[in-house]
């Protein structure tokens, strides 16, 4: 399966700048200017319905970090400082936090073990680990917010803490036996640089909301849209694999069945899977495809792949079949 598909895409490797810029600029054009709009109705209805486009849009736009973890940045030139500057300061979650977490969830002998920041075996524990799992993300903005503009700053003169907020604060993780550690080489340099940069920014978004220079209203329509977009998010996370593996290490054709498609005719995935995240499993099988060639590759994959093949295996209806079967799942847990 894995010579096959990496055969069938060979052409597709190359990522398309123009691509990636004109998704980014549009959602972020569509997303700032929703959030504005919710910000500044007069009418209840119209800031909800204006605050869930907003979500949507800065959902796509936060998902091109992603992208950022696997392309290589001279093919795309700018394109993470675009990206941090656009998304990552603003939103408080800036590139450093998932680049050098998600590759190790791709490391062969790393997914679906303790090592793996990016992995629980959610489908064999108990029911309220679900609950637990959403509500945790829907007081993602605040965290993020007390991160940078409390601890980082404290973080700077306090040594102790410093090694707290990097190993357990410092990344885009799942696993919370997870410790990360400290960056080396450029990466240092560009983790503290993105840092003070979104603490600067967090500390200046609490100052100008205690001063009334931000309104409260449009502060915590600020946060309720990040809250959405943070559910959003890790709703996705719930169906992006099975979650079925006990920390035993995992072959490439287990991580791959363990790993969830949900192609076309659905529709929906294009909202809450964006960027390519539909094409979950196919991303684990060949984790180099940009996001806009996985929709070419799947199709090509799948039609030169007999039915029964372990490809075909890995491709779902869609999310409330999968939400469904890891409700079950857990809920035969006692």
């Amino acid at each position: 399966m894995l010579k096959a598909a990496a055969d069938l895409t060979r052409d597709l490797n190359v990522p398309k700048p123009a691509i990636y810029w004109s998704d980014l600029i549009v959602s972020v054009a569509i997303g700032y200017g929703a959030l504005a709009a919710a910000m500044l109705s007069p009418s209840v209805g119209w800031a909800i319905a204006a605050g869930v486009v907003a979500a949507l849009a800065l959902y796509r736009a936060e998902s091109f970090i992603h992208e950022l973890t696997h392309i290589k940045h001279a093919a795309v030139p700018g394109f993470r400082l675009g990206w941090n500057l656009l998304v990552g300061i603003p939103l408080l979650t800036p590139s450093f936090m998932y680049e050098g977490v998600h590759n190790l969830h791709h490391a062969k002998t790393r997914y679906g073990t303790i090592e793996d920041p990016e992995y629980l075996p959610l489908a064999l524990m108990k029911w309220w680990t679900l609950p637990v799992f959403l509500l945790v993300a829907a007081f993602a903005p605040v965290a993020l917010l007390f991160r940078y503009a409390v601890l980082t700053p404290l973080s700077v003169v306090i040594p102790p803490l410093r090694r707290h907020v990097v190993e357990r604060y410092s990344g885009l993780q799942i696993n919370p036996s997870f410790r990360r550690l400290p960056p080396e080489g450029p990466a240092r340099a560009l983790w503290h640089r993105l840092e003070a940069a979104a603490s600067v920014y967090a500390i200046a978004l609490v100052a100008l909301t205690a001063t009334g220079v931000v309104p409260l209203k449009a502060f915590l329509i600020f946060l309720g849209v990040t809250s959405a977009l943070a559910v959003t998010n890790q709703v996705r996370t719930l169906v992006a694999h099975l979650w079925e593996n006990e920390g035993e290490p995992m072959t490439v054709t287990e991580q791959y069945l363990d790993s969830v498609n949900v192609p076309p005719p659905a529709f929906l995935p294009m909202l809450w899977a964006p960027v390519g995240l539909r094409y979950h499993a196919l991303h684990h099988l060949l984790p180099g495809l940009p996001y806009h060639a996985l929709g070419t590759a799947h199709r090509r994959i799948i039609a030169a792949l007999e039915p029964d093949s372990h490809y075909h295996k890995g491709n779902y209806r869609g999310l409330p079949f999968l939400a469904t079967r890891l409700a079950a799942s857990t809920c035969k847990r006692r």
